[in-house]
């Protein structure tokens, strides 16, 4: 789908997310996440590291608790 426009039908929050409602060439109804298109603006973190940075603090920071919860459930089955 990338690369081809649609219009627009309705652009609501469905399923915990926003979601945008185009009919596909054949005349269904369709959705997909809004974050996939062009209907919501770039997300700012990623329009000012413009590709310099990969991952937010916040999100390493996440992911280093995550795994150190692992390892702490994997020594506690030894």
């Amino acid at each position: 789908m990338f690369g081809q426009e649609y219009e627009l039908v309705v652009y609501r929050h469905n399923w915990g997310e926003d979601r945008v409602y185009f009919h596909n060439g054949e005349g269904t109804l369709c959705s997909l996440p809004a974050t996939w298109t062009d209907a919501i603006p770039p997300d700012p973190f990623v329009a000012v590291a413009a590709g310099r940075c990969h991952f937010r603090w916040q999100d390493l920071l996440q992911l280093a608790e995550m795994i150190a919860a692992m390892e702490g459930e994997k020594g506690d089955h030894v």
